[in-house]
C-alpha cells in the first residue's frame, strides 16, 4: 500500500501563503508530518503560480527535499513545472499525471521516459471524463499497453480510475467501486491509485466519508491513495484493511506502523 501526502499544494491557503512568503521552515514542517504520518510520497503541487510555476516547483522540490528522502510526486498540468520539478528530484519521482488526451499524451510520455519516472495515469481520454466502468476500462486498455510499449515498466503505472463527488450523484459511490473492481481484474500487474478527497466533496463531516470509502475501494483492488497522511484515524484504518485483504504478510507493516506510533483506535 502506497500513501501519496496531498498537502503541499497551492490550492491550500496556508501553502498558498507560505510560498508566496518563501516560508521554507512551513513547508518542510509540512513535509516531514506527512512522512512521519505515514506517507511514502509526499506531492508536490503549485499549480496556482501562474506565470511563476516551473520556478516555483523547482524552489519547492529543493526545499522539501532538505528534510525528507521519500520520492516525490511532481503534480502539474504544465509539462514546464513538471520537467524542472523532474530535473531537481534526487530520488526517482512519479509524476502527476498523463491521459489518454493526445495533448497531454505527447507533452508528458517524453517526461516519463527521460527521468524513467512512476506516474499516474488517469482514465480519461479527449471524450473527457469518463461516465462508466466500460469508459475506464476502454481507455485503461489504450493507456497500459501504450506506456509499457514506450518502456514504462508496468509496475510503475498506477491508474486513476477518476472519483467523482459522491453529493453530486450518489451513483458516483459505486460506480467507482466498480471501476476499481474491473481495473484490478484486467490489469492484475498494474497499480491503482484515487484522489480520496474528491468523493466527499460538498458534504459535511468530509472525513468521515473519507474513511468509509478508503476501507471499501481498497477492498475493491485499490493499492494505492493521495490524500492527508496526518489523518491518523484513517491512515490507522487503511493499515488495518491492508493487513485483512491478504496484502501484508504476518501482518509485518501494521505492527511496524504500530511500533512507530502511527496507528491510533
Amino acid at each position: 500500500m502506497l500513501i501519496v501526502g496531498e498537502l503541499i499544494n497551492s490550492s491550500r491557503k496556508a501553502v498558498a501563503a507560505a510560498i508566496e512568503a518563501k516560508d521554507a521552515a512551513y513547508l518542510k514542517e509540512l513535509a516531514v508530518r506527512q512522512v512521519e504520518a505515514g506517507a511514502g510520497v509526499v506531492d508536490i503541487n503549485c499549480g496556482t503560480n501562474i506565470g511563476t510555476e516551473a520556478e516555483t516547483m523547482a524552489w519547492l522540490v529543493d526545499t522539501v527535499q532538505q528534510v525528507v528522502t521519500v520520492p516525490l510526486c511532481i503534480d502539474s498540468p504544465s509539462p514546464e513545472a513538471l520537467d524542472a520539478g523532474l530535473s531537481r528530484c534526487r530520488e526517482r519521482a512519479m509524476v502527476n499525471s498523463i491521459t489518454a488526451e493526445k495533448e497531454r499524451w505527447n507533452d508528458v510520455l517524453p517526461l516519463l521516459t527521460k527521468y524513467r519516472a512512476k506516474t499516474i495515469a488517469l482514465c480519461m481520454d479527449d471524450a473527457g471524463m469518463p461516465k462508466t466502468v466500460e469508459d475506464r476500462l476502454r481507455v485503461a486498455g489504450r493507456l497500459v499497453p501504450d506506456l509499457v510499449a514506450a518502456g514504462v515498466h508496468e509496475g510503475d503505472v498506477y491508474l486513476d480510475p477518476l472519483i467523482k463527488p459522491l453529493s453530486v450523484d450518489t451513483a458516483h459511490g459505486p460506480e467507482a467501486l466498480a471501476g476499481t473492481r474491473a481495473l484490478r481484474e484486467k490489469f492484475p500487474g498494474v497499480h491503482l491509485i484515487s484522489g480520496l478527497s474528491n468523493i466527499s466533496f460538498g458534504l459535511p463531516r468530509r472525513r468521515l466519508i473519507n474513511r468509509a470509502f478508503a476501507i471499501m475501494s481498497l477492498a475493491a483492488g485499490m493499492d494505492a491513495f493521495i490524500l492527508d497522511p496526518t489523518d491518523r484515524p484513517l491512515v490507522s484504518l487503511l493499515f488495518a484493511a491492508n493487513s485483512l485483504a491478504g496484502r501484508n504478510e504476518f501482518c509485518l507493516e501494521y505492527i511496524a506502523a504500530e511500533r512507530a506510533g502511527k496507528l491510533v483506535d
